[in-house]
């Protein structure tokens, strides 16, 4: 697992984000809008889409990604049950690599429980 702490390295990617955020307006404010779009409630409650992208996260290998939808999810009062069975399927779908990303799902969440 990553020596890192989630919410030091969330914090750490924002910062270093905001350069390019500053030199590639469009780029980034376009990406900025899709987010809202696709995370914004229809059918889907917020959580359950913060579930599908840390599922998508996990079986990708993004720690960045992991640890901005895990502390979305402690926002939002996803359950540990509902985390890790989003976790197993996640599992199923990316194969080992992803049981090792899991892991490290499993270690964001502890972290973002910290007070």
């Amino acid at each position: 697992m990553h020596d890192a702490s989630y919410p030091a390295l969330t914090h750490s990617i924002n910062q270093h984000l905001a350069p390019l955020r500053k030199s590639q307006q469009a780029t980034m404010a376009g990406f900025s809008a899709m987010a809202k779009g696709a995370m914004a409630e229809g059918v889907l409650k917020e959580k359950h889409k913060e579930l599908i992208a840390l599922g998508i996260s996990v079986s990708q290998r993004c720690a960045g990604c992991i640890g901005f939808h895990v502390k979305a999810l402690r926002r939002l009062g996803t359950s540990q049950a509902e985390f890790e069975e989003t976790l197993g399927v996640a599992v199923y779908m990316g194969g080992g690599p992803a049981a090792m990303y899991a892991a490290e799902a499993m270690q964001a969440w502890e972290q973002f429980a910290a007070p």
